[in-house]
């Protein structure tokens, strides 16, 4: 146990000055007070460390060992206040960041692109899970922050959650599929068509699930895909009706590629969500990225 770091400071001043005297011009410290502090370093190591001579002092043999010891210290105290001055200064560091698949695609690739341009040094590491994966790698200390799906299955007073843009899901077609009427679908009608959605562990998909059971219907689709990219593309030659998120799929949606089918009642809008473990301090860098989000 180091009892006294300043103690070792007023040795290594002194050590490199040669003189008490200018070692406590050094420190803005009496020379009285370096003397006191060298004495009481002697004392409690049991040995003189400097040897006084006509122009100041000098290390002892063993004051010289010690001086390895701690002049090793000081480089590597050194050091490392460069690097955490580079990590504020976006120098170097590392961000990483939980997402599924749709959200990383549509939500923080773009951001991402953005930062990187910006502080190039910046490394990230992006590990792709579902919304509920994606909270157990927060808690487990694997990543900084997540993106996820709201609303979390349940509140967990570990998790502060800061709420971004809304999503609105809603069901597509390709140009080629079967005509559906000129109005609204009811859920019960949505289910009778061929449908297309998320594999069931993701976020989205029981989002879907929960709103078709809330109006007394069970959605049980022909195809279950990990993207919405590949939803889009199936959706494209016929094969049915996909649940995709109206945000992702404006292009598509304003060439006529696909046309949305209007559902009574619609479903309701929610929103994406930045989960941080609670009062559990961000790096310099994952905090200047998550204040770049919306």
């Amino acid at each position: 146990m180091i009892d006294n770091l300043e103690s070792y400071r007023v040795f290594y001043v002194t050590a490199q000055a040669g003189s008490f005297t200018r070692a406590a011009e050094e420190l803005y410290i009496t020379q009285p007070a370096v003397s006191h502090a060298i004495k009481q370093l002697e004392s409690r190591l049991g040995g003189p460390l400097f040897l006084r001579t006509a122009k100041g002092v000098k290390l002892t043999s063993e004051g010289e060992v010690l001086f390895r010891f701690i002049s090793q210290a000081y480089h590597l105290i050194e050091a490392g206040e460069k690097k955490l001055a580079a990590m504020h200064l976006l120098e170097e560091g590392e961000i990483r960041i939980g997402a599924g698949d749709t959200l990383c695609r549509y939500f923080l690739l773009p951001y991402l692109e953005g930062f990187h341009q910006q502080h190039p040094s910046i490394r990230f590491q992006v590990t792709n899970r579902t919304t509920q994966e994606t909270v157990k790698l927060l808690k487990e200390g694997h990543i900084d922050f997540g993106i996820v799906n709201l609303p979390l299955l349940t509140d967990d007073p570990m998790l502060h959650v800061r709420e971004s843009i809304e999503l609105q899901d809603c069901f597509v077609s390709g140009a080629g599929f079967a005509r559906l009427p000129d109005r609204p679908l009811t859920v019960q009608e949505l289910s009778a068509n061929p449908l297309l959605m998320l594999e069931r562990a993701s976020g989205t998909r029981r989002y879907i699930d929960r709103y078709a059971q809330e109006h007394g219907v069970a959605l049980t689709p022909e195809i279950e895909l990990g993207s919405i990219e590949l939803l889009v593309q199936f959706a494209r030659i016929g094969l049915g009706l996909a649940c995709v998120i109206r945000n992702f799929v404006r292009d598509e949606l304003e060439s006529g590629v696909l046309r949305e089918v209007a559902l009574d009642p619609p479903i309701p809008p929610r929103r994406v969500g930045l989960i941080t473990l609670r009062d559990v301090p961000l790096s310099s860098a994952a905090q200047r990225f998550m204040e770049t989000l919306p």
